[in-house]
């Protein structure tokens, strides 16, 4: 049997979306073409994706990010996306959340609901989502630090409204190592960050199967000055270090494998993009099979979230970025996402408006049902650009697997500890940003309005304002909470928290969820394992 005949199998027997699979001018169009014995999508190793059908079955999940003020705020923000066609929800922290600030910490001081949602206690994250149906809806959370704790509350308020965690579904971002080595928003020392990754994808395998308990970010990596090879490289090497902590743990690779995750950046060089993605997938099913031995397909089978380049969005000439954002989308769909975020063309000026997000929206959606992208899987497999794309893309993160293997003694774990230890990624990512800034500067890569064509900026459109007294407001919603609670409670389940994180081997998981029950904030739980982990502080390597 050839392989077109396997691929031809598996197609029949996927679900189909009613859709012409003719060409506008009404010519029948197969959902994949290539040679009967070259590879296909739903094979291994999955170059072309990882589903048979691929978006003949299921366009990928329109997965807005949103997130600014209370938590009011963003909640009436998450129904316009939904009103308008979205079919995943993306939720952006403020930084104090992120850092695992509260609101009335003194270093939260003119930060609050600024760049993101703030959440102090579950009472915020009920009020999030109030009016949302999460047994319905698949949810993302970019939270990084505080993961374990937001993720406790998200299960607390769905079990509030009779959802069980079992049937919750969503993606925590949850990927401590690229916050050492691009993002920096640690709190924790490296390892007890890796063993609350850890403790996570533990209580997911066993109590949430539909959620995937880590993203493993190169977005971020991108954004920071990497190339798209390193941005590939290190990015896979963080999951196969993340695979190493929980078969240390006692996990079986098939148990957790196929809930992991990851979030790739769309830039401007649409062809390497596109290799980078297909590359990705072949690197992660060989390594997962021939290194970690995983047996089940669904371990090997590499899905991913793309959100379009920030760093890419232009001040200068803004609706330019409109377009941008339209050619870095289409090379996500050609290379094969499984859910979108695209940027709104404001946000290089400020959190973006509900217009501009309503038609960063729209971007997706008319790639998705005007311009026949979503017909043929791996349109563009088989080019001899792109397949030389793909291969080139592998050579450059194999070197950096070897390197980090050597370095680890045989382990991609300890080779990330040792290459955050050293300095190695954070010199290797801005060396690569000093590069690409000094073609900027020469002219030899032109930006269009930034430093080329610059004439007819038309002036700046209408940015959105977070209203002066958010800040005011949240924090005391905050000391409404504090004054409520039990703070008997409080202190138990806090001291709780405090006994199992001296556990190395113990779960953290259970004791964070009946914390947040009974109020606790996150700054407390943060600082109370604070107390037992220490806090990092990065050393400069000269």
């Amino acid at each position: 049997m050839t392989k077109r005949a396997d691929w031809e199998k598996a197609f029949e027997a996927s679900p189909r979306r009613d859709v012409d699979a003719e060409t506008m001018s009404g010519v029948p169009i197969d959902a994949v073409y290539g040679p009967d014995d070259g590879e296909f999508p739903g094979q291994y190793p999955y170059t072309r994706g990882p589903y048979a059908s691929m978006y003949r079955s299921k366009l990928w999940t329109m997965r807005m990010f949103a997130g600014f003020g209370t938590p009011e705020d963003t909640n009436a923000r998450f129904k316009e996306i939904l009103r308008s066609g979205g079919d995943g929800l993306s939720t952006a922290f403020d930084m104090p959340t992120l850092m695992g600030r509260d609101s009335d910490d003194p270093r939260s001081e003119g930060e609050v609901g600024k760049g993101g949602v703030s959440v102090d206690t579950v009472v915020d994250v009920a009020d999030l989502f109030a009016d949302i149906d999460l047994a319905k809806i698949s949810t993302s959370m970019t939270i990084n630090s505080p993961a374990p704790i937001l993720l406790a509350m998200y299960v607390a308020v769905a079990e509030q409204h009779g959802t069980v965690r079992k049937e919750l579904r969503g993606t925590l971002q949850n990927d401590m190592l690229k916050e050492y080595q691009a993002q920096k928003e640690y709190i924790f020392p490296p390892r007890p960050s890796i063993r609350l990754v850890t403790d996570v994808i533990r209580f997911t395998a066993a109590e949430m199967p539909l959620w995937s308990p880590v993203s493993v970010s190169g977005y971020h990596i991108r954004e920071a000055g990497s190339t798209a090879a390193q941005e590939l490289a290190f990015t896979l090497a963080n999951g196969f270090a993340y695979v190493e902590s929980a078969m240390a743990a006692g996990l079986d690779v098939d148990l957790f494998a196929p809930r992991l995750s990851f979030f790739f950046n769309a830039h401007n060089d649409f062809f390497e993009e596109i290799g980078k993605y297909r590359a990705a997938r072949r690197i992660w099913a060989r390594w997962l099979k021939e290194r970690y031995g995983a047996k089940s397909e669904r371990s090997m089978q590499l899905r991913f979230h793309t959100q379009t380049a920030g760093v890419s969005l232009t001040a200068q000439q803004a609706e330019l970025n409109i377009a941008r954002v339209a050619i870095q989308a289409m090379a996500g769909v050609l290379g094969g996402t499984q859910s979108l975020h695209t940027d709104s063309f404001d946000e290089a000026l400020a959190l973006p408006t509900e217009k501009a997000a309503r038609l960063a929206l729209r971007t997706q959606q008319v790639i998705a049902h005007e311009t026949g992208a979503a017909l043929v899987a791996d349109p563009l497999g088989g080019s001899h650009y792109v397949e030389w794309m793909t291969d080139e893309m592998e050579r450059q993160a194999e070197e950096v697997f070897a390197h980090l293997d050597d370095v680890g003694g045989g382990s991609i774990l300890e080779g990330c500890f040792a290459c955050i230890d050293n300095g190695w990624f954070m010199g290797e990512i801005a060396d690569a940003s000093w590069r690409l800034e000094r073609k900027v500067n020469d002219g030899r890569r032109i930006i269009v309005g930034a430093n080329a064509f610059t004439d007819g900026d038309g002036g700046r459109p209408p940015i959105l304002s977070i209203p002066p007294g958010a800040e005011e407001l949240q924090r005391k919603r905050l000391a409404d909470v504090r004054q409520a609670r039990n703070d008997a409670a409080v202190a138990t389940a806090l001291d709780a928290v405090r006994v199992v994180a001296m556990e190395p081997t113990a779960n953290t998981m259970p004791a964070i969820l009946d914390a947040v029950r009974v109020h606790a904030t996150e700054g407390e739980i943060i600082n109370t394992m604070a107390e037992v982990f220490g806090r990092y502080a990065e050393v400069a390597v000269l």
